[in-house]
C-alpha cells in the first residue's frame, strides 16, 4: 500500500503568493522564461530557470546555472521571500480552469513505493533530462517541480479533504495572468494528518504518475546518490495526489521538420495505404480515436486507421502508436520519438493554431493533431508494466511552482 508523509513546505507569505508562484520550469525556454520573469524579481523562474539571470549564450546546463540557482533561492530566503513551515503538515491545492475545478494533496512520496513500481510510471525517461533536475536537486537542497500524481479516489479519501476545505480558509487564493484559480489549504492539525496518512496507507494500493517521470526518477537518483556519500537523505519527494475522476487530459500533438524527401502527393498516396484521408474545410480535432488531422500546405486533412492496422492490445491500440508504426516510421522515418531531432511534441493547450503557426513559419513541414489518451487507457498501460510512447499525454491545468517547495531534508 502507498506510503505518503506530511512535510516542512518552503512557501511565500500569502500576500506574496501570485508574485512567486511561476509556470513549471518544464513548460517555458529560456527565452519565454525571460520575458515572463521580466519586471518581476520575486518570480520562482529565477531559481527554476535560473539561466534568466546569466548571460544569454550561457550553457543552460552548466554548473553555473545551478549555482545561480542556490544563489537566488538563498536570496528569496533571507529576503523573507520564502519561510519554512514551522511543522510537518499536508496541503490541499485546488485548481480551477474553464470553470473545472479538481484537487489534490500535497504530500511527500516514498522514493521506496517508486523504486518498487507501488507509484507506476507509463513513459521512459531521458538521461539528459535527468541529470539537469539531478544537478538543481545536489545543488539548491531542494525539489522546486512538484511530480504530479493519479490514483483511484476513495470516497473516505475525498470526504477528509473536502471537509477541510469547507471549514478551513485558505492560506492563497489567486487567479494567475493565464486564467487558472490556485487555491491552497494547509493540513495542520495532527488528528487530520494521521488519518490522511492512514487512509492512503489501508485504501491506496498504488498511485500512477501523470505528469513529472523525470522529476519522480532524478529525487530516487539523488536519494541513491546521498546514502553513498552521507548527505542529507531525503527518502520522499515532492508530489500533488489527485483523485482520477477529477482529471483532464488534453492532446499532445507532433509536427515533423520535413517529409523525408516525398512530395506531397507521394505522401498522401503512401498514407492511403493505411488511412482513409479527406481534406477538411477548417482545423480538425479528432473527436474520437483513431480519427487524426493533418496540416500540410496550409490544408488540413481528416486521417483515419483502417482496419487491421492496429491491435488492440494496451499499447497497440493507442493513437500514438498507431501514427507511428503507420505513418511516422515507415513513411517520414522517424524511428524513434525519443531521440530523433525531426519531430517535436506540441501540448494541446496551445491549440491547433500553434500546429498552423509551425507548418507555416516554415519550422516544420507537417503537424499532426491526436485524440487524448484516456485516464483508463493510462492505468491499463501502467497496470500492465509497459511503458506508453513519448510524450502520449498531456495534462492542464498545472501546479505553479514556488508555492509549495520541499527542501531535501525537511520531513
Amino acid at each position: 500500500m502507498i506510503s505518503i508523509q506530511p512535510f516542512k513546505a518552503l512557501r511565500p507569505e500569502a500576500q506574496l503568493a501570485r508574485q512567486v508562484a511561476s509556470r513549471p520550469y518544464d513548460v517555458l525556454n529560456s527565452l519565454e522564461a525571460r520575458t515572463e520573469a521580466q519586471g518581476n524579481p520575486l518570480s520562482f523562474l529565477h531559481i527554476t530557470k535560473s539561466e534568466i539571470d546569466l548571460p544569454e549564450d550561457t550553457d543552460v546546463h552548466s554548473q553555473l546555472v545551478y549555482d545561480k540557482a542556490k544563489e537566488n533561492l538563498d536570496t528569496f530566503i533571507s529576503r523573507k521571500f520564502l519561510f519554512l513551515e514551522n511543522k510537518a503538515c499536508y496541503y490541499i491545492y485546488q485548481l480551477v480552469m474553464n470553470g473545472k475545478s479538481q484537487t489534490g494533496l500535497v504530500c511527500g512520496s516514498s522514493i521506496n513505493d517508486y523504486n518498487n513500481d507501488l507509484i507506476k510510471k507509463h513513459e521512459f525517461t531521458r538521461p539528459e533530462k535527468e541529470q539537469d533536475r539531478i544537478n538543481h536537486i545536489k545543488t539548491t537542497g531542494a525539489q522546486t517541480g512538484n511530480v504530479f500524481i493519479a490514483y483511484r479516489n476513495e470516497e473516505a479519501i475525498d470526504q477528509v479533504i473536502n471537509d477541510w476545505k469547507k471549514e478551513r480558509s485558505p492560506v492563497y487564493d489567486f487567479i494567475a495572468e493565464d486564467g487558472v484559480g490556485h487555491t491552497v489549504w494547509v493540513v495542520n492539525d495532527d488528528e487530520a494528518i494521521q488519518k490522511i496518512t492512514r487512509l492512503f496507507k489501508e485504501l491506496v494500493p498504488c498511485t500512477y504518475i501523470a505528469d513529472g517521470h523525470h522529476r519522480a526518477a532524478s529525487a530516487a537518483k539523488v536519494r541513491a546518490e546521498l546514502v553513498k556519500t552521507g548527505g542529507p537523505v531525503s527518502n520522499y519527494f515532492l508530489t500533488t495526489l489527485f483523485p482520477s475522476d477529477q482529471l483532464h487530459i488534453m492532446d499532445y500533438n507532433r509536427v515533423v521538420k520535413d517529409l523525408n524527401g516525398l512530395s506531397e502527393s507521394d505522401l498522401l498516396q503512401a498514407i492511403e495505404k493505411k488511412f482513409s484521408v479527406m481534406k477538411t474545410e477548417k482545423a480538425f480535432s479528432p473527436l474520437q480515436l483513431h480519427d487524426f488531422g493533418m496540416y500540410l500546405n496550409k490544408q488540413w486533412y481528416q486521417l483515419t486507421a483502417l482496419p487491421g492496422t492496429f491491435t488492440e492490445d494496451p499499447i497497440g491500440v493507442l493513437d500514438v502508436t498507431i501514427l507511428q508504426n503507420n505513418l511516422l516510421d515507415p513513411i517520414l522515418h522517424i524511428r524513434d520519438q525519443r531521440t530523433d531531432k525531426r519531430i517535436d511534441f506540441v501540448g494541446g493547450i496551445r491549440g491547433l493554431v500553434e500546429l498552423e503557426n509551425r507548418v507555416d513559419s516554415g519550422d516544420a513541414a507537417i503537424a499532426f493533431s491526436l485524440h487524448p489518451v484516456s485516464i483508463r487507457q493510462l492505468f491499463d498501460i501502467a497496470d500492465s508494466g509497459q511503458v506508453m510512447p513519448p510524450k502520449s499525454t498531456w495534462f492542464e491545468p498545472k501546479l505553479r511552482d514556488g508555492l509549495l517547495t520541499h527542501l531535501v531534508d525537511s520531513f
